[in-house]
């Protein structure tokens, strides 16, 4: 028996068809190893020794391939053909060596750049060994990963309370976010205008004409800087006669884009369907593994993580044989395309994105796959055989039009341009990031010396825009440009940043948050080197060159780790207060911009003899007075000599909402409350903004809900806020008070304990009995559905050892559901043809293999007595346990930002 080792069990099914009896194939379901994210996994004194764990699933897995590998004759690896695979593979192959379960069998690596038949059987029969320099390259990179996550991250909590994490390269693509948004601050609008005409030939065709010249001089598109000069000419045009001064034309050829690497095809999808990458590569991944196509399980597309553009000769003539037929032999050029990337460091070391068999046109496999798979097959397919068409010919016309008159000259410029042949064009177009037409439109037939008519001269304003923020394929396309990252960690970069709380989505566009600014601005202050696109780059080259067997792994991590550690070792004894005041500076802009009055924009508006710094506490930053001392405020020590001044506010002095501006230099009173004589004022505070009663050591304070506005905020709105929960009334059943407020996840009603959410917040002060009794039990309805479970789909009869057997419709498909197991129903088995004895043969396997039955569930209730009877001994036990707990919730909380820290890294 040959034991074969894949990443993923869809992908071992359809491959041990292929290969048949003589073969068992199992799947190691992705990394069965990596570093704990803990202290000591990776030990630079130690020469980069690394130690790796293995989680309990994995532990099963692994089991199960050392079981199996022992009764072999041979191992064969088929893990995926990149970096990450032959990592798979090797780490299989040294659990195996430690568990002694290899002896003498040969041992032997595959690869194949597609899930078809053919592939797989070719692969089989082509056989290497390893591949350790690209071992070492994983080893190196994750390494890296591991130290910059482990040794950056605790710095940045202790330096600057709040942040979360930062990562070798998610920082670099951080940085790229937050430059962008900085020179979008730092822009300066440039007013100019455009002067168009629309002019008529002698044979009554219309066009539009430009202005390009005026009185000697070429004006260009920021030349016209105001309305006077606009109207100067507009006047001018109006008075003009106007002729045809000269007619070119120049033939263009517009060439295919090259097929998609993991780059491209992230950007496209993007553009056209508004994929997110993560999204993209997950739907990629499903067409690469395969869909069942007619009763046969086959990959549709080749491996999706490679920076190669070439693809394979057999797809090149399969691709030129269906152009010829669909499109003719017209469109199929002379000689074959062939491709080569220009992307920084690209490897191409795998074919590019394409389908496994170009006749297998989109129309014949969509209903096969869900709409966005389906989407994406035929995205992949046309851009596969657009690459192979010939180029379109477009013919560039330039018209200028002499005007003459008293004043003057000035010359006219209309361009347009004709498709003579569409060529490639006809079956698809790349997307476009900015809206621009690429093609003018097409010009009526002029000749020199013809006069024109005019019907109409149209002045317009403009404004120069900034530069656009990035988009997640915008920014993978920059970080492609610059060299940083690779293939398979695009996506997984852009969702840490948006995990972290780093970015967010406005529409398609990446905005930085404050966090995330905050971050980058520390990292440049602190660890500029680090952050550096060339710097980030140019290891990137490093770890290449590992993998090209060029440079010993071990050399780069010490030349790495050698400066690294010094500048970590620079901040130990720098204090909070440099560290914002550095912040300060750098985020001036940003945090304090000018007023326009002439006045120090850090000056507190409160009190007016404290400075505005940035501080921080555990939950992040925010903008407060010098003068701020929270011991002062909570009456710890005496209010003098300054006296405390509380103004506080969001990072971005605007606040973000229409209005906040109005409380961004301090509270705004909205009245007295009429039943305490309190002042009721409106606030900025570092959560947002909100409603406080009275100047209390602990006053009464109420946040705007979501969708209430500054500007709309009154006093009977800010007293009906101060005032929830509000209790709307008994339950009719059991006379217990339903109360309705606005919590962590919106406005609610509440009785008994369940909660059930309103559609607003204005619900919550006019909610009344009957439709809050109708919200909690439609809420209490859907908790016991989703206890109960749905209905059947059939009852099929009793199982031999006594209870139900059901088929029922669950979330990844039809299940056969017996007491406590539920099977999975084989692909493509029709739920409502499954009879009682297939149905028992498929419960009683699932049983087997999990230790789960209904007889083995029913003796759990005997250890209840023991625990009764032991229950007052229990009850000491308890009374004594919180003071040691505190400890432990400490430590859970380390840990977790050690995960987040190890997750950062490795993205």
């Amino acid at each position: 028996m040959n034991i074969v080792i894949v990443e993923s069990p869809a992908k071992a099914k359809t491959i041990n068809k292929y290969l048949g009896p003589d073969y068992q194939v199992l799947a190691s379901y992705g990394h069965v190893r990596d570093l704990p994210p803990k202290d000591g996994s990776v030990l630079p004194d130690e020469d980069f020794a690394m130690t790796w764990d293995v989680d309990a699933k994995s532990q099963k897995r692994l089991n199960d391939i050392v079981r199996a590998v022992k009764d072999a004759d041979r191992l064969i690896l088929a893990t995926d053909p990149d970096r990450e695979g032959e990592a798979i593979s090797w780490h299989v192959l040294e659990v195996l060596r430690q568990k002694k379960a290899l002896k003498d069998k040969p041992v032997q690596r595959v690869v194949f750049n597609a899930i078809t038949k053919k592939s797989v059987l070719d692969a089989m029969a082509n056989p290497r060994e390893l591949d350790e320099p690209l071992v070492d390259a994983y080893l190196a990179r994750r390494a890296l990963d591991y130290l910059v996550g482990f040794t950056l991250s605790p710095v940045l909590w202790r330096k600057l309370p709040g942040a979360r994490s930062a990562g070798r390269v998610q920082s670099v693509a951080l940085r790229l976010v937050c430059d962008r948004e900085a020179e979008i601050e730092r822009f300066v609008r440039q007013e100019y205008w455009s002067v168009l005409a629309n002019l008529t030939t002698a044979g009554g065709a219309t066009f539009q004409a430009r202005i390009a010249a005026f009185e000697g001089k070429k004006l260009g598109r920021l030349d016209i800087a105001n309305e006077e000069q606009a109207n100067k000419i507009a006047s001018f045009l109006r008075a003009a006669s106007l002729k045809v001064a000269s007619v070119e034309s120049k033939p263009q050829r517009r060439h295919p884009a090259a097929p998609f690497t993991t780059s491209t095809l992230q950007q496209e999808a993007s553009r056209k369907y508004g994929f997110a990458a993560a999204r993209t590569m997950q739907i990629a991944q499903k067409l690469y593994e395969g869909a069942d196509i007619g009763g046969e399980t086959v990959g549709l597309i080749t491996y999706m993580r490679t920076d190669g553009v070439q693809i394979a000769g057999e797809a090149i003539a399969s691709a030129r044989k269906v152009i010829g037929k669909d499109y003719g032999d017209n469109y199929v050029p002379e000689k074959p395309r062939h491709y080569s990337s220009k992307a920084k460091n690209a490897q191409e070391a795998h074919e590019a994105i394409r389908p496994t068999d170009l006749t297998r046109r989109p129309r014949d496999v969509a209903r096969y796959l869900d709409p966005d798979a389906a989407r994406l097959y035929e995205l992949v397919w046309k851009r596969t055989i657009a690459s192979q068409m010939e180029s379109a010919v477009l013919e560039r016309t330039t018209v200028d039009i002499d005007a003459s008159g008293t004043g003057g000259p000035a010359t006219l410029r209309a361009t347009g341009s004709v498709v003579r042949f569409d060529g490639f064009l006809a079956l698809y177009q790349e997307g476009r990031d900015d809206e621009e037409d690429e093609d003018a439109r097409r010009l009526p037939a002029m000749t020199e010396g013809e006069k024109v008519e005019r019907q109409s001269i149209e002045t317009a304003q403009h404004f120069t825009e900034p530069p656009a923020r990035f988009t997640e394929a915008t920014l993978v396309k920059k970080m492609e440009e610059l060299g940083i990252g690779r293939p398979s960690t695009y996506a997984s970069t852009l969702q840490t940043l948006r995990d972290r709380d780093y970015v967010k989505l406005d529409g398609k566009r990446l905005v930085p948050e404050d966090k995330g600014r905050l971050v980058t601005a520390f990292l440049e202050s602190f660890f500029n080197r680090y952050v550096e696109y060339d710097f980030t780059a140019a290891l990137e080259e490093k770890l290449d060159r590992i993998s090209a067997g060029e440079l010993s792994w071990k050399d780069v991590l010490r030349d790495f780790w050698k400066d690294f550690s010094g500048s970590v070792h620079d901040t130990k004894d720098l204090r909070v207060s440099e560290v914002l005041e550095a912040l300060n500076e750098m985020l001036a802009a940003h945090v304090f911009p000018d007023t326009g009055n002439g006045e120090d924009p850090r000056k507190c508006p409160v009190c007016g003899a404290g400075r505005l710094s940035l501080k921080v506490s555990r939950f992040g930053a925010f903008v407060g007075c010098s003068n701020y001392d929270k011991d002062k405020l909570e009456g710890k020590v005496p209010n003098e000599n300054p006296p405390h001044c509380g103004y506080t506010r969001q990072l971005s002095a605007g606040g973000g909402e229409d209005g906040d501006a109005e409380i961004a230099d301090g509270p705004k009173l909205l009245g007295q409350d009429p039943e305490t004589g309190l002042d009721v004022t409106l606030r900025s505070g570092r959560f947002g903004p909100y409603v406080q009663l009275g100047e209390e050591a602990k006053p009464k304070r109420a946040s705007l809900p979501r969708g209430w506005q500054v500007a709309d905020m009154d006093l009977d709105k800010a007293l009906q806020l101060l005032s929830l929960p509000r209790e709307v009334g008994p339950h009719p059943e059991d006379g217990k008070m339903i109360s309705a407020g606005i919590g962590r996840y919106g406005p609610f009603v509440l009785h008994d304990g369940t909660y059930a959410n309103l559609e607003s917040a204005d619900e919550v002060f006019s909610v009344g009995i009957n439709r809050a009794v109708d919200a909690l039990a439609q809420k209490r309805a859907k908790s016991s559905r989703g206890r109960a479970g749905a209905a059947p789909l059939k009852e099929l009869g009793e199982h031999p050892d006594g209870g139900p057997i059901t088929v029922q419709d669950g979330r990844y498909g039809p299940y056969v559901k017996w007491a406590k197991v539920n099977a999975t129903l084989p692909k493509g088995k029709d739920p409502m043809a499954v009879t009682l004895e297939e149905a028992i043969e498929i419960v009683n396997a699932k049983a087997g293999a999990s230790g789960k039955g209904a007889k083995k569930a029913a003796p759990k209730k005997a250890p209840a007595k023991k625990a009764a009877a032991k229950e007052p001994a229990a009850k000491k036990t308890a009374a004594k346990k919180p003071a040691a707990k505190k400890p432990a919730a400490k430590k859970t909380a380390t840990k977790a930002k050690k995960a987040d820290a190890a997750a950062d890294g490795a993205a």
